[in-house]
């Protein structure tokens, strides 16, 4: 579940990471086409990159740490099946199976 979570979060850093890449390729792009100069490029980089490392640390700090009770609410709240609900589908699914024999 924790691995689970933690996917989750490493995509949404991913996807960041790859929006921020697009940007700075068109943006090579559009230099090299002459649409913007050198020097409107480097601006346009640099403030991306500044606030993309804005938004970072604007993200970093509002993560808080989950106690294990925060995460069994979380995943309550989320629907997920707890280990014991599983636990007796399967026992009930094994006594079906066993009564059709």
């Amino acid at each position: 579940m924790v691995d689970e979570i933690k996917n989750i979060f490493l995509a949404g850093i991913g996807s960041a990471a790859y929006t921020y890449e697009k940007a700075s390729k068109l943006v090579d792009e559009l230099v090299a086409k002459g649409k913007l100069t050198i020097d409107e490029g480097k601006d346009i980089s640099q403030e991306l990159r500044r606030n993309f490392k804005d938004k970072a640390k604007e993200t970093s700090d509002k993560i808080i740490p989950l106690t294990k009770e925060d995460m069994k609410e979380l995943l309550a709240e989320m629907n997920f099946v707890t280990r014991n609900e599983l636990d007796e589908i399967e026992n009930r699914l094994l006594k079906l199976e066993n009564n059709q024999k």
